[in-house]
Order: C-alpha cells, then sequence, then structure tokens
C-alpha cells in the first residue's frame, strides 16, 4: 500500500524571520562567512514569507 506524500515543512512567518534577521544583524553576524550566508538564506525565506502573505490576502 503506497504511503502518503509528506506534508511540506510549514514556512515560519514573517515576523519571526524577521526577528531572526534582526538579531543576526546586531550580533554583527555578517561579519563571518557563515553569518552572510544565514543572512542571505533568511533573506529568501522572508521574500518566500512576504510572498506567502500577499496571497493570503488576495
Amino acid at each position: 500500500m503506497p504511503t502518503p506524500p509528506a506534508e511540506p515543512p510549514r514556512a515560519r512567518s514573517l515576523s519571526t524571520v524577521n526577528e531572526e534577521i534582526r538579531a543576526l544583524l546586531a550580533d554583527g553576524g555578517l561579519v563571518t562567512v557563515e553569518g552572510r550566508r544565514r543572512y542571505e538564506e533568511l533573506l529568501v525565506e522572508w521574500a518566500a514569507a512576504v510572498r506567502g502573505d500577499v496571497t493570503e490576502a488576495a
């Protein structure tokens, strides 16, 4: 019997991602290569959250 497909992970809220970005910036996290990489990942996640908010509003 086939198993049902797994649900995709729920995206974090815009405010949660924004808080993490602010914390990274406040801690000077962009100084390291890892910090810059994490910042770029968070920006992608933030943009997806913004698109999600717009889609829900429509």
